[in-house]
């Protein structure tokens, strides 16, 4: 009972950050989602995350960040399934898992060009391994941060497809819509039991699973926004608020609810499944590196190092130039 108080209150501390480029769950989910995968680690790892939860969860959004300092970093968040099948084809037949069998197939270029998620969340577990191997605090911090980061995106529809804000279907503006203005409205709403964290034998699988299912549910997101829209007098589907300093507009609440229940839990599910499996990999990673005692690193903190490169990451994201695509 102790630790579902536990949960609920540390999960509802989960701060607000906005940006006019919040995509992939909104820095709110991404915050959320790393935070509460916390809870579903065992007591051996527990300790030393629940230490330093205000890192994991405030640093979930560093992914998104990077898009504004480092060339290559937008494909690694996403996959335009889309791009490599016709009507009437399975696209999860047609593109291999393994990166060199889809690499020799459709070749890097094209790969980078079209996104890598899924192999992409298979590379920072093995660093996030390598890190627990070393017992360096500053790695497992940065990429168990950054792996829940990746693991949320695979688990988003609109993170599968070349139509990836609507624009395709003159539904621009779907991406936030889905991924953080629906989160910001109901995420309080929502249960996020989940159970514990499981040893993952497949991770490659495990992304890929995601990514599957998340494609299956895109034509629902798509055609259920139609709706939506038919059904709400086009005056009444935005409204405006004030964030800090600035008014904005937003889809109003009349038109998320309507959206919302269309979907019958589809963003809530979504949510809990890349909590579980942000956990599980941690876990795995842990378990992989020979399960090393981290309470012995609960009281080290981030290094000054990692503190600086994270406030140079900072400065990118609010002066710097953002790189690849942009959802708004």
């Amino acid at each position: 009972m102790k630790l579902i108080f536990l949960i609920i209150s540390l999960s509802l501390n989960t701060s607000h950050s906005f940006s006019p480029e919040n995509v992939n769950w909104g820095f709110f989910g991404h915050k959320r989602i790393n935070r509460l995968s916390i809870f579903t680690l065992p007591s051996e790892m527990f300790g030393f995350y629940k230490d330093h939860v205000e890192y994991i969860t405030e640093h979930a959004v560093d992914p998104d960040k990077r898009r504004y300092a480092m060339d290559g970093e937008a494909p690694c968040h996403y996959i335009d399934i889309d791009h490599f099948y016709k009507e009437g084809e399975d696209p999860f037949d047609i593109m291999p898992r393994k990166w060199a069998d889809a690499v020799a197939k459709f070749t890097e270029d094209t790969l980078m060009a079209y996104g890598i998620v899924p192999w992409h969340i298979l590379r920072v577990k093995y660093k996030l391994q390598k890190a627990f191997e070393r017992k360096n605090v500053d790695l497992i911090l940065k990429y168990s941060a950054d792996i829940g980061h990746y693991i949320a995106d695979a688990h988003v529809p609109l993170h599968t497809t070349e139509n990836y804000n609507g624009q395709m279907t003159n539904q621009k503006g779907i991406h936030a819509l889905w991924e953080s203005r629906l989160v910001e409205v109901n995420a309080d709403d929502y249960s996020y039991w989940v159970g514990k964290a499981t040893y993952v034998k497949d991770i490659l699988g495990l992304a890929w699973d995601a990514v599957r299912d998340s494609h299956l549910a895109l034509d629902s997101v798509l055609s259920m926004e139609i709706e939506t829209t038919n059904e709400i007098p086009s005056d009444r589907k935005y409204s405006y608020e004030r964030r800090g300093n600035t008014t904005v507009k937003v889809y109003s609440k009349e038109f998320c609810d309507l959206y919302h229940k269309k979907m019958n839990g589809m963003v809530e599910r979504r949510m809990k499944k890349s909590v579980i499996a942000v956990g599980s990999i941690w876990y795995t990673a842990w378990i992989d590196a020979g399960q090393p005692d981290l309470s012995e690193l609960q009281n080290i903190p981030p290094s000054e190092d990692l503190v600086k490169e994270m406030e140079d990451l900072d400065a990118h994201f609010h002066h710097g130039e953002h790189k690849g695509r942009i959802c708004e």
